[in-house]
């Protein structure tokens, strides 16, 4: 049985709760991904996710990227899941709560990130050998 550790993003980009979502969409272009880690350090417990819907949101209130904060448009205590996790059931969860991205922890600390286009993959890579 596959596991989302076979697969998902082990690169976790964070940002901390006080900086702008500015310096957060800046990240995210920079390394080329559409949601971050929320966290007071790169490896402290995880606080929330950032993605680009809540950045779509922040532009769509008006507020000044460059004084917004994170922790005001973060997604607080997301849905988590572990290396351990089902593919199939990482998929349930984010078809159920309406998103495409779910921070990978060990403990309370981010590990990883899948997204629902990994999960499109992997998917399409199992059906095409299977």
């Amino acid at each position: 049985m596959a596991t989302l550790g076979e697969f998902m993003a082990r690169e976790v980009i964070t940002i901390e709760p006080e900086d702008t979502i500015g310096h957060a969409a800046e990240k995210m272009v920079q390394h080329g991904v559409s949601a971050i880690v929320v966290a007071d350090s790169p490896y402290s417990k995880l606080l929330g996710i950032v993605t680009e819907r809540d950045l779509t949101r922040a532009v769509a209130g008006r507020v000044h990227t460059s004084e917004a904060r994170v922790r005001e448009w973060m997604t607080p205590e997301p849905k988590t899941v572990s290396e351990s996790t089902d593919p199939v059931e990482a998929v349930q969860i984010m078809v159920e709560g309406g998103f495409r991205h779910l921070p990978v922890v060990e403990g309370d600390r981010a590990v990883g990130i899948v997204s629902i286009r990994d999960l499109a993959e992997w998917s399409v890579t199992t059906q095409a050998s299977g």
